[in-house]
């Protein structure tokens, strides 16, 4: 596992993502309301797991990385929105 600043180590194959700041405005420069952003499905890795007993987790601290709309459990550390997700909630890394 790769060392990170945070007080929190996930365990097994789990991840911790830190999410992507919400898009402000559009392509066309409309700014979008706080009640009409999306949720964003890109964001950072902070913290991994080792894996599972065959199976070693492959991202590594500081990949960014895509997940599923409605992957992890939202959590709040030292003041910071984060996810803690499956490694498998993962679908790409950028």
């Amino acid at each position: 596992m790769a060392k990170s600043k945070l007080s929190i180590k996930p365990l097994a194959d789990r991840v911790i993502v830190k999410p992507a700041a919400a898009e402000e405005k559009t392509a066309g420069g409309i700014i979008i309301p706080d009640t009409a952003k999306e949720k964003p499905q890109r964001g950072t890795v902070v913290a991994a797991g080792p894996g599972k007993k065959d199976e070693p987790v492959s991202v590594k601290v500081g990949d960014t990385v895509l997940y599923g709309k409605y992957s992890g459990t939202e959590i709040s550390l030292e003041g910071d929105d984060y996810l803690i997700m499956r490694e498998s909630d993962i679908l790409a890394v950028i």
